[in-house]
């Protein structure tokens, strides 16, 4: 099914039948992606008096208990509710799910104290040529099948530099997704630079705009632009769970 998107004056066709799905699945398997210590997600079945919700042992319907964090246990979209002592929902942050995207590929660097991030030259370079992306999708090297079974818990997994961050505020970036637990820096004291940063807070607050962590872009989707629909379940918290779909344009 080819559907045809105007957006600033470009027209972007896509195959609505030919979705690629970057989310990773929060799962009850403990060899599931997982970050900041939490336990995989529980399914447990509601249990009144003599009735269980599990058709396995009698009942008549599954249904069931879920127990997750959303930070935690797999491809995730927050707000600025994050970080803020206000109480904002990503469900009413999100107001619109589809974006034009580039997708980049880029292996971390490591800076003088032996971290590895990501920083402004690299970004520079590798969205040189575009103008205003509403939406970046990072996938970091190396990118081997095992980011859908890694514990991030402890590890110091790569992250994003301030003043990088910076330079997709002034490109216009609305929309951040990344293959790390974090934009940040695992232990850095509370500081979380490049979350205030990019959502301006406490200053002039970016309220609409979003970073998607946890995804997982296969080695043989190709960069370039793509039409990204941001899929979010409407919890009225700061994160949620969610589904990113890209669709190649033709």
């Amino acid at each position: 099914m080819i559907a045809t998107i105007f957006h600033l004056g470009k027209e972007y066709k896509i195959d609505f039948f030919k979705p690629i799905d970057i989310s990773m699945p929060l799962s009850t398997n403990i060899d599931g992606t997982s970050a900041w210590y939490v336990d995989p997600m529980k399914l447990e079945p509601v249990v009144k008096g003599d009735w269980i919700g599990d058709v396995t042992k009698g009942g008549s319907v599954n249904f069931r208990n879920i127990m997750f964090n959303p930070h935690g246990n797999g491809t995730h979209t927050e707000c600025v509710g994050h970080i803020s002592k206000e109480f904002y929902t990503i469900n009413k942050s999100l107001k619109r799910f589809v974006f034009v995207a580039e997708l980049i590929t880029v292996l971390p660097t490591k800076i003088e104290n032996g971290d590895f991030a990501i920083t402004r030259k690299q970004f520079e370079t590798a969205l040189n040529d575009i103008t205003k992306p509403e939406a970046i999708v990072i996938r970091t090297l190396s990118n081997g099948s095992n980011k859908l079974h890694t514990n991030y818990s402890n590890t110091n997994p790569p992250f994003i530099l301030k003043d990088a961050i910076e330079y997709l505020n002034e490109l216009g970036v609305r929309h951040l997704l990344i293959d790390m637990p974090s934009i940040d820096k695992e232990q850095d004291g509370g500081k979380l630079e490049a979350h205030h940063a990019f959502w301006n807070y406490p200053n002039k607050v970016e309220l609409e705009k979003t970073i998607t962590e946890m995804i997982y872009v296969p080695n043989e989707i190709n960069d370039g632009t793509y039409i990204l629909n941001l899929q979010i379940a409407p919890f009225e918290n700061d994160a949620s769970p969610s589904k990113p779909i890209l669709y190649k344009v033709y």
